[in-house]
């Protein structure tokens, strides 16, 4: 983990979190006096599960992994985390501790920010305190929309789903570097490294994906978002 100062200040920043559009300028100035930049590369743990939690992260760069971390080694990946994004884990206000870990996919550029200034904030500007609401309930929202559709389809269903994400939402292409492993695969989509490795090939030999190593390529996109969309009755 390196800390050098690569933005300049909140004010100026070109991919700020859109809630502190709400803030005034010495509101602006005063997170920029609390915060502090670091450099993390991939694989490095950013915050962990169970830590004291004492800053926000905003991502400004690079992407991560939200998980938790089970028994045995069996982690749960929530999330993939792109820039711009902020990152306050809903322990913070329940026990003061982090109730997930997150980790640098590639190399990624942060913000801590501390929580004090995030709550004074919160009660002194009520536009920012409903951002802040509205950005948790976003959040809340996709993630129940996961789980229920984890418990609702099945593995291959789930797979192409992940293939989807990193298609659409990440890479915005159809041929693209998978940029996690298959053990990674599977905690994202809650099953064995194993099963990840037999449906891919199932996905390939039915002419529906080709994969070599980390590359990946839609062959037939319809068809996997049909897959993706078929539910257990």
């Amino acid at each position: 983990m390196d800390s050098e100062r690569l933005i300049k200040s909140c004010e100026t920043c070109t991919v700020a979190w859109k809630n502190f559009k709400n803030l005034s300028k010495s509101e602006l100035r005063l997170v920029n006096e609390n915060r502090y930049e670091a450099t993390f590369k991939p694989g490095e743990i950013i915050l962990k599960q169970g830590s004291p939690a004492s800053s926000a992260v905003f991502l400004s760069k690079g992407m991560a992994k939200i998980y938790i971390e089970g028994r045995d080694r069996k982690n749960f990946i929530l999330e993939i985390v792109m820039p711009s994004r902020m990152i306050v884990g809903p322990g913070v206000h329940v026990h003061a501790c982090n109730s997930y870990s997150l980790a640098a996919l590639t190399i990624v550029q942060t913000c801590f920010i501390s929580l004090e200034i995030f709550n004074q904030l919160m009660k002194q500007n009520a536009e920012f305190a409903f951002g802040m609401i509205e950005d948790l309930s976003v959040k809340s929202y996709a993630m129940q929309n996961k789980l229920v559709s984890l418990t609702r389809k099945k593995m291959p269903g789930r797979i192409a789903e992940a293939i989807l994400f990193f298609a659409d939402e990440v890479n915005q292409s159809d041929v693209f570097d998978m940029i996690l492993s298959r053990q990674e695969l599977g905690e994202m989509a809650n099953m064995a490294k194993e099963s990840v490795v037999r449906i891919l090939k199932e996905l390939e030999s039915s002419g529906v994906v080709k994969s070599d190593g980390s590359k990946i390529q839609i062959l037939d996109k319809e068809k996997l978002k049909m897959i993706s969309e078929f539910i257990l009755h």
